[in-house]
């Protein structure tokens, strides 16, 4: 018997540039929020996940891409981290 489970994908979760300028929150319901310096939601969209692929597009229609490798979110010229929760 298979469990269903409501888990997030792994990929859920904020992503950040080393410098901490932007931040990218991959939310669990396919919906993305993109924060550049102190504007927030500078960039606002959806996005699908096909194995360690991620397509987006934005809330104007532009589109974009990123890949995950080695857990590291390559998105176009971008180069995010996986911000984890401090205890």
């Amino acid at each position: 018997m298979t469990e269903k489970t409501d888990a997030p994908h792994p990929f859920v979760g904020l992503w950040v540039t080393a410098d901490g300028h932007i931040r990218q929150e991959l939310l669990p319901n396919g919906r993305y929020d993109e924060a550049r310096g102190s504007r927030r939601s500078a960039y606002t969209g959806s996005y699908t996940v096909t194995g360690d692929h991620i397509d987006y597009v934005d809330d104007t229609g532009f589109t974009a891409t990123g890949d995950v490798r080695d857990g590291v979110l390559y998105h176009e010229h971008l180069v995010l981290y996986r911000e984890r929760p401090t205890a």
